[in-house]
Formats: structure tokens, C-alpha cells, sequence
């Protein structure tokens, strides 16, 4: 099982879609775990770890960006990203 941890901002179109907690699990067998998050009316940051298989976590990613959402990977000794 492989982990990557991923910095995601949402349009606010897609705010309300339950994204990362329920779709990316049901539908591509991963597990997501929200690390940080600041979301208002207009837009969602939010830092997500995702666990599962290596191909499973790059789909999911491809599903993300093509929905509308900014991807970014961080790198372990990145710093982190501002919410």
C-alpha cells in the first residue's frame, strides 16, 4: 500500500460534493484522510493524505483534477502548504 499526501483547492462549485470523504473511497478504493482544511463560501483548501494502491491514488488524483480540482502533491520536506 503506498501513501501520498496532496494540497487541493476546490472551486465553489464543487464545495458542497463530498469529493474526498465519500467519492474517492466508493469509487476508487482508497482511503482518505483530511490533514488540514479551510473552507468558506467561495473556495475549499484542504490537505489530503491518500492511502491505497499506487494506481488507485494516481486515478483518484486524475478523477480530482478532472473535476475541477487544483491538485498539487507535497513532497515529503516540503513545506507545508498555506491553508
Amino acid at each position: 500500500m503506498s501513501s501520498r499526501q496532496y494540497f487541493c483547492k476546490f472551486p465553489q462549485s464543487l464545495i458542497s460534493e463530498p469529493l474526498i470523504s465519500h467519492t474517492l473511497g466508493a469509487k476508487f478504493g482508497v482511503v482518505p484522510n483530511i490533514r488540514a482544511a479551510t473552507i468558506s463560501a467561495t473556495a475549499a483548501h484542504v490537505v489530503v493524505q491518500i492511502e491505497g494502491a499506487a494506481t488507485a491514488i494516481q486515478d483518484s488524483v486524475a478523477y480530482l483534477i478532472e473535476r475541477g480540482v487544483e491538485v498539487q502533491e507535497i513532497q515529503e520536506g516540503d513545506a507545508p502548504p498555506e491553508l
